[in-house]
C-alpha cells in the first residue's frame, strides 16, 4: 500500500466535496466506530461453524466495511496529525513487553492474567 498516495486520495475526496468542515476528531471517531459495528453485524449471532461460510458469502460487504473503517481511521490520523507508523511501532513495543512470547504464546489471556 502506498500510504502517501492513499492519503492524498482521501484528502482530495473530502476537499472536493467540502467535507473537511464535518471531519472533526469526534465525528470521525464516531464514524469509525459505526463502520466497525457494521462489520461486526455481519457476524452477529453466527456460531464458529458459520463464520467461514459467512465470510465467503458476504466477502464484498466485508471488504466494503473494512474499506470504510480504514478510510475513517486514516482521515482521523490525518486530522490529528498523528504519525501512524510511529504510534503503531510504539504500541507494538508496549505489547511486546506486556505479552512476552514465553508467557503469551498460544494463550488468549490478557496480560495481567499471564
Amino acid at each position: 500500500m502506498n500510504y502517501d498516495k492513499i492519503m492524498e486520495e482521501i484528502r482530495t475526496f473530502c476537499e472536493d466535496r467540502d467535507w473537511r468542515q464535518f471531519h472533526n476528531p469526534k465525528d470521525l471517531a464516531s464514524a469509525l466506530s459505526i463502520e466497525a459495528s457494521e462489520l461486526q453485524e455481519i457476524y452477529l449471532w453466527k456460531n464458529p461453524a458459520e463464520v467461514d461460510d459467512v465470510s465467503k458469502k458476504k466477502r464484498d460487504q466485508i471488504e466494503q466495511e473494512i474499506a470504510d473503517i480504514a478510510i475513517y481511521l486514516l482521515d482521523l490520523v490525518d486530522v490529528l496529525d498523528i504519525d501512524l507508523e510511529k504510534v503503531i511501532q510504539e504500541k507494538l513495543e508496549q505489547n511486546r513487553k506486556k505479552y512476552p512470547v514465553e508467557d503469551a504464546k498460544g494463550k488468549n489471556l490478557k496480560y495481567d492474567e499471564l
